[in-house]
């Protein structure tokens, strides 16, 4: 009898175990293919000068981080910080730091995508293509709306908040999390105000994104970015609670009983069902599963937008949501069945069209007030429009999320139910201004941000 089995895979390669068994249960097994007749494996072993003269300096300027690079597998491979952290003269972060002033070498405390795809192209090149690059930043630097949400409304512009200290909400909160455009100094290091930052940072070099976010500096380790708490830093509150979703749902109930159990440190590709009970966010979204390859790009699996004012199948740089679709169906049908699993999506589909059905009606109220010019300019002096923006950024937010990750009481009591409400406030107040012809004297809003 011949039995077929997948052991490993390395860089796409799929290693398979060619077993032939007896009846009496005795085996014989023999790998294919034959690396060493395929390709040429080199390792050297090994520091260079400079960089030993790198480590040696830093074990006593930096010590925590030379310790947290010793046990790591960068430092094991032999890649050491000279490495990712030297760039040519003719580089835009170029700079040198007290230990190799006046020599040719040249450093920059900021570490691009560029550079780790020297040695992760193909990780690179997902990860650019994803939601975490050029899209994280983009409501911070790119779009013009987000840019008076965020630098003006958010940041105190209409409160009255000196310009020295405008920009301090900006940099606690919008860019840890989405990231930034680092400007420079004269000598060419970060600002204080433009770095560090979050997954969607872009450098001086053209670079985007920040793989640190999720390999967090300077242990990298694959198993923090597998555990779920590495997305919670981002992910979590009354905007978009996933971290929280996911505790409440089985997934998470099974992580958080038994998670210290399971296997985290498996080599890429082979971080299969068995290595864990359920899966976290790194599996659903990017590790490989049964026939489906690990991916850096966490947009590829998903159908549905749901962070938008209105939900829309994702399209162009936002995904195939389609082909999205079915490739998360490939993640679920690992350790469900393909009725427990259309059924799921079923469910989330319904969900984001009754949310849409209700966003759709209170985008036409609000066009019929601008239309009768019936709205106020300041958007947060003006009810009907703060009760709108809840409506698709948080609570809506919360139906549709929930639901795609079965957290029940973030999808109704946190949702859907705080939805119906918002939605009658404002058909309130639009009737009120519709019957009168004029804006209410005083808001009727006692406390934003539902939660």
């Amino acid at each position: 009898m011949l039995m077929l089995k997948r052991l490993f895979s390395l860089s796409g390669l799929i290693i398979l175990s060619l077993v032939m068994t007896s009846p009496y249960g005795l085996a014989q097994q023999k790998s294919y293919p034959d690396l060493s007749k395929t390709k040429e494996l080199i390792i050297k072993r090994g520091y260079s000068k400079e960089a030993l003269q790198c480590i040696e300096c830093h074990s006593k300027k930096t010590p925590g981080i030379v310790e947290n690079w010793k046990s790591s597998r960068m430092a094991h491979a032999g890649v050491s910080c000279y490495d990712c952290h030297t760039v040519k003269k003719s580089s835009p972060m170029a700079s040198q730091c007290e230990g190799v002033k006046g020599t040719n070498i040249f450093t920059s405390p900021m570490v691009s995508p560029k550079t780790c795809a020297r040695c992760h192209p193909k990780e690179v090149e997902q990860f650019s293509k994803s939601g975490h690059a050029k899209l994280a930043s983009a409501p911070v630097e790119d779009k013009k709306k987000f840019q008076v949400l965020m630098y003006s409304l958010e940041a105190g512009k209409f409160a009255g908040a000196p310009d020295s200290l405008r920009n301090a909400a900006r940099q606690s909160g919008c860019q840890m999390c989405h990231g930034s455009t680092v400007k420079l100094n004269a000598d060419n290091k970060p600002t204080d105000d433009s770095w560090p930052g979050g997954i969607g940072m872009r450098y001086p070099d053209g670079g985007i994104g920040n793989c640190v976010v999720c390999h967090n500096r300077h242990g990298f380790k694959v198993s923090e970015a597998r555990k779920p708490e590495s997305c919670a830093k981002c992910h979590l509150g009354p905007d978009h609670p996933d971290i929280e979703i996911y505790y409440e749902s089985h997934h998470g109930q099974l992580f958080l009983t038994e998670g210290e159990e399971w296997r985290w440190d498996s080599a890429p590709d082979t971080w299969e069902p068995g290595d864990y009970k359920a899966p976290t966010c790194a599996v659903c979204h990017m590790s490989g599963i049964g026939e489906l390859s690990t991916t850096h790009n966490i947009s590829e699996r998903l159908k549905w937008d749901l962070m938008h004012p209105k939900s829309v199948v994702r399209s162009g740089e936002r995904g195939n949501g389609e082909k999205g679709r079915k490739l998360m169906v490939k993640v679920c049908t690992n350790c469900h069945s393909s009725t427990h699993t259309r059924n799921h999506f079923a469910k989330l589909d319904r969900s984001a069209q009754l949310y849409n059905f209700y966003q759709g009606k209170a985008a036409k109220m609000l066009a019929d007030l601008k239309a009768k010019n019936l709205l106020k300019q300041d958007k947060w002096k003006d009810p009907i429009q703060e009760l709108y923006y809840y409506l698709w950024h948080h609570v809506g937010r919360r139906a549709r999320q929930g639901s795609a990750m079965d957290g029940p009481d973030y999808a109704h009591w946190h949702g859907f139910f705080q939805l119906f409400q918002v939605y009658k406030d404002m058909e309130d107040i639009y009737n009120y201004r519709i019957k009168n012809g004029k804006i209410e004297e005083l808001s009727p809003v006692m406390s934003s941000a539902p939660y």
